[in-house]
């Protein structure tokens, strides 16, 4: 019903007014994703399911964007010599697995008329659940995305997690192998790990860095900064297999995919350059209210479409869409807030 409200002749079939929501929707995306290291990529999907797109097309366009933004992000750690391409590789059969699994339960589901129900009620899981976790963490003083300072150190000053001792420990199942940092681990744990997330990506249109990298840390035990360059290399290949894989069947709308694109490009590039000058645990505390409120708003949204209510859709859509504004515009305001202070400082210093 949604859809539309805002349909009609345009770029690829898309009107100028989608267009432009696409493209300011990416640019948001691309703050998140360059700020926190964990993109907004998982907003993009129930945002297009609330617009009424068949749920093979909102799960195949996701896919399609992750796959470009994580292409841009993997070049910049691969300069950094932040991905395990061992692990990566390893980390590819499992996720190839579970991709294929995660597609074919969506294309059932739909065959059955109920993806777009099932999904979005595991949007509502996954994003409260990931919300909480996350804000408890920032109220905590703990994480909630990617530690810039921390990322900086060398490889064989992290720590190994406990949790990741007592697998490697455990699960000692040939082959062994060695990674990145020193690290040495059964490709059992591996593959699990990213069979699981494989079939999360291949099920939501996600890229699953949200989980994946933190279980690459504590299930894995890699540190930091390879498991996030490892975990961009994987999505890649997961983004750009799923996207194949969809767009076979239709899936891929390039409509949607390009103008998300091309506000994604421009809105990573800042959010990068803010983490220079601000303090992500200032920033962190909204970012899980962010996904807070979009678990409330995708369960809004699907309680609007199975009622027909074109208000409650829109409503759902518009607090989708508005907290992620506001986590992005908290960024940019105490970007530009951090740097009004040290330009004053350094003219005070120079008096």
């Amino acid at each position: 019903m949604l859809g539309s409200l805002l349909s009609g002749p345009g770029f690829l079939g898309t009107s100028p007014e989608m267009l432009a929501l696409f493209a300011g929707f990416g640019l948001v995306v691309g703050v998140l994703f360059g700020f926190f290291g964990m993109g907004g990529s998982f907003l993009v999907t129930p945002a297009l399911l609330m617009l009424d797109y068949p749920a093979p097309v909102a799960v195949g366009s996701g896919m399609a964007f992750v796959f470009g933004t994580a292409v841009i992000a993997t070049l910049k750690h691969h300069d950094l010599g932040q991905v395990d391409y061992k692990l990566g590789v390893i980390m590819i059969t499992g996720t190839t697995i579970g991709i294929e699994a995660g597609r074919a339960s969506v294309y059932y589901l739909e065959s059955l008329g109920l993806a777009g129900g099932v999904i979005s009620v595991a949007y509502v899981v996954l994003l409260g659940g990931v919300g909480a976790m996350v804000t408890r963490d920032a109220l905590n003083g703990g994480g909630g995305g990617v530690d810039h300072e921390t990322a900086d150190k060398d490889l064989d000053e992290y720590e190994i997690p406990e949790i990741a001792k007592k697998i490697q420990q455990t699960v000692r199942i040939p082959p062994m192998v060695t990674l990145r940092g020193d690290v040495r681990v059964s490709a059992w744990v591996i593959t699990a790990v990213a069979f699981a997330t494989g079939v999360l990506s291949g099920f939501l249109g996600v890229g699953g860095g949200f989980i994946r990298m933190p279980a690459m840390i504590y299930a894995i035990g890699v540190p930091v900064p390879v498991a996030v360059g490892t975990d961009l290399f994987e999505i890649v290949f997961s983004g750009g297999l799923g996207s194949y894989l969809y767009g076979q069947g239709g899936g891929v709308n390039l409509g949607i995919v390009v103008p998300l694109l091309f506000g994604s490009a421009l809105g990573a590039r800042v959010g990068s350059a803010a983490t220079a000058v601000v303090d992500a645990d200032e920033i962190k505390v909204y970012f899980g209210g962010m996904l807070l409120v979009g678990s409330v708003a995708v369960g809004i949204g699907e309680v609007g479409s199975y009622l027909g209510n074109a208000t409650l859709e829109l409503l759902g859509l518009v607090l989708v869409i508005g907290a992620a504004v506001v986590v992005a515009f908290a960024v940019l305001y105490t970007t530009v807030t951090s740097l009004r202070v040290t330009r004053q400082q350094q003219t005070s210093t120079a008096d």
